[in-house]
């Protein structure tokens, strides 16, 4: 038996319930061409090679972390060096199917993460690891903190450029908690700022409530007190400032004039102003800061940020479980990490795609963020998860995750696709001929995606079925033709074009038809395949401890979607 699989695959008319369209349009930028991919995510990444190498700006995967327990929607165990096998072959065809400034994020955990890194170095390259993300997605609480040792509360997300030599991410900020050092309020900004006056900020904030302090926390309570001084402080960022003390011998010489001449008169502030940098204040020897330096708009919210570190520990979710309202647990990440790693490296109408879709969050945060996307899933939480997830994403019925964020109202639409059956098939001979499952109007856009050709049907040449160009066409038909119909052929197409003729079987010299290229449909079917594979799954259950051949029939990557 021979055994390999085809590389390529294209797309047809599939399962028009599981596609879906909003039904109304939101606005233009509605973005329809999303993909949702039903099947083993090595034969979709294949089939998707051919139309998206270099065209996917970002990817994000969390693949099985390999920790040898079973959960709800997979099992996660699988010998060492065959996980990493499997990893292998997928990283290989990320690595190609990323634009030239594309990013690659890569979820897992402590237990395959040193191994992983050394992998995607060799995949990648070491000089394209941008960072190892630690993502602290738990507290040490419940079951976890009566366990000895170190209580594990993280996981981690590598991130890879395609090319740093390229790589552009925007730069980020991360919110933070209200910086406590800032204590003094400037009582009248609208004065001369030589004749400003500070007052504790406390003093002032209570002032504003007609109540002191303590009688405030037992009114609000400590939290709600923070949650309205924090807003206190923001709205007013212009007023709030710190004293920090400069180091003397490091700053400019105006600076030391400034500092100099504030120490003599410690009631005055003193302004030193600086071409193409902001101004200095002085007073008291000291320099005033303000608040409303650190403050950055964040989700269309200006909070105390600071830029985005290895570090994050401020996506934690309460209501996780909530989220695009399906269950996946142990198996669900929260929207506002994939939107991090969107807002990170793309933006609107970019690429995105995510081979182990799992309970969709990839889909639905880049459907909010006005970003297109492909999403594979081969476990059937594709039907019963991610579609309805979906389409309430669309229809604008999500307010979970991220959607106030992205101020997402819903919109837009995706395919839905699935992987077709095997293009070949032997008959009782033994002999490969095309299956029968495939209709010619499957079979031409097969072969118009395994040669390299446009699907393009016209309705006033039968022979048009794709091109390449302008001149180069393709012909896809199961009858075997003769010398008089090749030379029909080739007077229609006439000398300034050229056709590629694919048919059952031919009998004619082609060399008397200069304008024609004449193939065999089984052998250039199977001349279009790799060999030596007979499983490409990453179904991690039940796998054998090591690799052993099994003869396998002829399968083609081929997928089935809905145009409508």
């Amino acid at each position: 038996m021979l055994e390999g699989r085809c590389r390529r695959s294209y797309w047809h008319a599939g399962d028009p319930a599981r596609s879906y369209h909003a039904r109304h349009r939101i606005s233009e930028e509605d973005l329809f061409e999303n993909r949702l991919v039903f099947g083993d995510n090595l034969l979709a990444l294949k089939a998707l090679e051919q139309e998206f190498a270099g065209r996917i700006k970002c990817i994000y995967i969390d693949p099985p972390f390999n920790t040898q327990q079973a959960f709800e929607h997979y099992d996660d165990g699988v010998e060492h060096s065959i996980w990493l096998s499997l990893m292998r072959d997928r990283l290989v065809l990320l690595q190609r199917l990323l634009a030239p400034e594309g990013t690659l994020f890569v979820h897992i955990d402590s237990n395959e993460l040193g191994y992983l890194i050394v992998l995607l170095d060799e995949v990648f390259g070491r000089e394209n690891r941008a960072s190892v993300v630690t993502f602290k997605q738990g507290a040490p609480t419940g079951h976890k903190a009566i366990n000895p040792g170190v209580v594990t509360t993280s996981n981690y997300v590598l991130i890879y450029a395609k090319d740093k030599a390229v790589w552009s991410p925007n730069r980020l900020f991360t919110g933070r908690e209200r910086d406590t050092r800032y204590n003094q309020f400037i009582e009248n900004p609208h004065s001369d700022f030589s004749q400003w006056h500070l007052k504790p900020l406390t003093s002032v904030f209570c002032a504003t409530h007609g109540k002191k302090l303590n009688e405030l926390k037992k009114t609000l309570g400590i939290e709600l007190l923070e949650e309205k001084l924090n807003e206190f402080v923001v709205q007013h960022s212009n007023q709030v400032v710190r004293t920090a003390r400069p180091d003397y011998d490091a700053v400019s010489e105006a600076a030391r004039s400034m500092i100099d001449r504030s120490v003599a008169r410690p009631l005055e502030t003193f302004l030193l102003e600086r071409e193409g940098l902001s101004s200095m204040y002085f007073r008291g020897g000291q320099r005033l800061i303000f608040y409303r330096e650190k403050l950055k708009e964040i989700d269309g919210v200006w909070i105390a940020g600071e830029p985005l570190t290895s570090v994050w520990d401020d996506l934690l979710s309460n209501n996780l479980h909530k989220e695009g309202g399906v269950e996946f647990p142990k198996g669900k990440k929260p929207e506002a990490l994939i939107k991090r790693c969107l807002d990170l490296c793309t933006n609107r109408g970019d690429w995105v795609l995510d081979s182990f879709a799992g309970s969709g969050t990839t889909g639905a945060v880049a459907q909010k963020m006005g970003r297109r996307w492909i999403m594979v899933e081969l476990g059937e939480h594709c039907h019963t998860h991610i579609v309805p997830r979906l389409k309430r994403v669309i229809e604008g019925e999500d307010s979970s995750g991220v959607t106030a964020a992205s101020n997402w109202r819903g919109g837009g639409g995706f395919r839905y696709c699935r992987l077709a059956p095997s293009l070949l098939q032997r008959d009782r001979w033994g002999q490969w001929i095309v299956n029968k499952e495939y209709n010619p109007e499957m079979l031409a856009a097969a072969l118009c995606k395994l040669e390299g050709f446009t699907y393009e049907p016209d309705t006033n040449h039968y022979w048009k079925h794709g091109r390449s160009s302008e001149t180069d066409f393709i012909y896809v038909t199961t009858q075997s033709l003769n010398a008089e119909q090749l030379q029909a052929l080739s007077e229609e197409v006439g000398q300034d074009r050229s056709l590629l003729v694919c048919c059952a079987a031919f009998r004619a010299n082609e060399s008397r038809y200069p304008n024609l290229t004449v193939k065999k449909i089984p052998k250039m079917v199977l001349q279009k395949c790799e060999w030596g594979h007979d499983d490409y799954s990453l179904n991690v259950a039940n796998l054998p401890q090591s690799p052993k051949p099994a003869p396998a029939d002829l399968q083609s990557a081929l997928f089935d979607r809905d145009t409508a």
